[in-house]
């Protein structure tokens, strides 16, 4: 079930959704690290957010900290330490926007 924000959000803009679920061929540091050649940005969202759980990435005392690992920081532009607020924005960043 969806939050009401984000049904009105797609019914507004189903383009929005689009961007978020279509397949695109994985630039090669993404593609070694989601083990596909092609994902949605939102199936790389939900890899990423998998592997930081499973291997307990996040800060114990600041759950909106996560601690980059060697693989996860070479997704997130070599940074060490990011906020959880950051993490879609990384990603997107290997999602360039298709030209009109």
């Amino acid at each position: 079930m969806l939050p009401q924000r984000i049904k009105k959000t797609i019914t507004d803009n189903p383009k929005k959704l689009a961007n978020l679920i279509d397949l695109v061929n994985l630039p090669s540091t993404l593609r070694e690290f989601v083990g596909h050649s092609q994902a949605s940005r939102l199936g790389c969202f939900m890899r990423v957010w998998s592997y930081i759980k499973e291997n307990n990435l996040q800060d114990p005392s600041n759950k909106n900290v996560i601690n980059c690992d060697d693989k996860l920081r070479s997704i997130l532009l070599g940074k060490p330490q990011i906020d959880l607020a950051e993490l879609p924005a990384l990603i997107k960043l290997h999602f360039p926007k298709k030209p009109k």
